[in-house]
């Protein structure tokens, strides 16, 4: 019985370990990894243009355009936890389109550029230090917590019936959803719609 219980788990182990997967990719674009629905994605992307789209399956696909030969893209996955990383894009006219699980919860830095987050529908956690930051949040229900601010630029929350603009603007509230919501512009446009 202990020589069966020992198998079963040693193979426990190595289905974890066959879960957990790096891929890193110069200059090719999709590229794709297989991640865990409703897990942790971690996101730490270029400075761009860059579309992140919630869809009903069980990967996280980067694609971009124009085609550009040193793009970095690295996705580290462990268990239901998802690394990416996207660095070394162009300044100019390049857009990065990424496809992820619906149901994941995110935490995603980003330096400069226009983020756009939709259809997502786990917690988020969003920080960009220049740009413009639009993110579908869904009803105001949902959340449990929520905490929005910009240090300069506009804050437009229509879906908390808040908006509005100028020097160090925030607002937090707090309810019986299921999800928290943490988003942060340091100069920009914030906008949760």
């Amino acid at each position: 019985m202990k020589a069966i219980l020992l198998a079963l788990a040693s193979f426990s182990t190595t289905l974890l370990v066959a879960q957990d997967n790096r891929i890193e990719e110069i200059g090719k674009s999709p590229v794709v990894a297989k991640v865990s629905p409703g897990g942790k994605v971690r996101m730490d992307l270029c400075s761009s243009a860059i579309e992140l789209v919630g869809r009903d399956e069980n990967a996280l696909r980067v694609s971009y355009e124009p085609d550009r030969g040193n793009v970095n893209i690295r996705i580290q996955t462990a268990g239901d936890h998802t690394d990416l990383r996207v660095k070394d894009c162009p300044r100019n006219n390049f857009t990065v389109r990424i496809d992820l699980p619906r149901s994941s919860s995110l935490y995603i830095r980003m330096f400069a550029g226009d983020l756009d987050v939709k259809d997502i529908t786990g917690d988020k956690d969003v920080e960009l230090h220049f740009g413009q930051l639009s993110m579908d949040v869904g009803k105001a229900e949902d959340y449990h917590r929520v905490s929005a601010s910009v240090n300069s630029g506009e804050l437009d929350a229509p879906a908390f019936n808040v908006s509005k603009g100028g020097l160090f603007r925030s607002f937090s509230q707090t309810g019986s959803g299921k999800y928290s919501l943490h988003a942060h512009v340091g100069a920009g446009e914030l906008d949760l719609r």
